[in-house]
């Protein structure tokens, strides 16, 4: 077992858990997801969701398979697929009496000192009654992330900057990879799990890929990006597979699954 004294949680759920490869959302997965949090908030946790998956989910709510090269048209369609995301989150936690609240996030907010402490502040009031804030880039704004340009758009690392600067203990990371391997374990088959690292350095990088699924900006690079700030910030980050996000109770609870980072 895992030795983790984690209060305050962040979770980070990709959207190759939240949406399936025809475009529709995962109702199981995003289930699982909404029962495990309201049960971690029971037992006295407080627990941000940063959740992917708006242009994932407006696609598929337009019919269609793959992002459209223009700007605008993503930006309307990440505004089609908030909307339709957030429905979902409130309905499912909903069932287990769980509070949700949006936050809706661009660069430059979390760079502006006054409109960051406000954002802050938000996050601990939200905290302090038990609810689980839901936090998004704001994509129908930013378009930092939309062009593949990223000095910060994916909410990879926009996790961890959420992480770091409410002083979460842990960021859980889901993913469609089961940890950080030696190799990439989709290419060759006798890659080796990495269980736990302790410094993120140019030798790890030099093992991550490329982005990862097709409604996905993520890839290992912005995993091991955003594991290096929570390291440099004195917390610890879990990557795991989101296949079936009630593994986030087994995770917190210190068993050896997935990678771990901590110094």
């Amino acid at each position: 077992m895992r030795k983790l004294a984690a209060t305050r949680i962040v979770i980070k759920i990709g959207t190759s858990t939240l949406i399936h490869q025809n475009g529709k959302l995962n109702l199981l997965a995003i289930d699982q997801l909404c029962y495990t949090l309201s049960g971690l908030v029971n037992e006295g946790k407080q627990v941000i969701l940063v959740s992917s998956g708006a242009i994932g989910a407006g696609l598929g709510q337009l019919g269609m398979t793959q992002r459209p090269a223009a700007i605008p048209e993503q930006q309307a369609i990440a505004a089609i697929g908030q909307t339709e995301l957030m429905t979902v989150y409130q309905q499912r936690f909903s069932m287990y009496g769980q509070k949700i609240g949006q936050i809706l996030l661009t660069h430059d907010v979390v760079d502006f000192p006054t409109s960051r402490q406000n954002v802050l502040n938000t996050f601990e009031s939200l905290l302090t009654a038990g609810v689980i804030p839901i936090v998004n880039e704001n994509d129908t704004v930013a378009v930092d992330e939309l062009d593949h340009h990223t000095r910060f758009g994916d909410n990879d690392q926009l996790s961890a900057l959420v992480a770091t600067a409410v002083k979460a203990d842990l960021l859980v990371m889901l993913s469609d990879i089961a940890g950080f391997y030696d190799k990439n374990p989709r290419k060759f088959k006798d890659a080796v799990l990495i269980k736990r690292v302790k410094q993120v350095d140019d030798q790890l990088f030099s093992h991550a890929g490329g982005s990862g699924t097709k409604l996905g900006t993520g890839g290992m690079t912005t995993k091991l990006k955003a594991a290096q700030m929570m390291l440099q910030a004195g917390g610890a980050m879990i990557l795991a597979s989101g296949k079936n996000p009630s593994i986030i109770f087994k995770l917190v609870a210190g068993e050896e699954m997935g990678t771990l980072f901590q110094a």
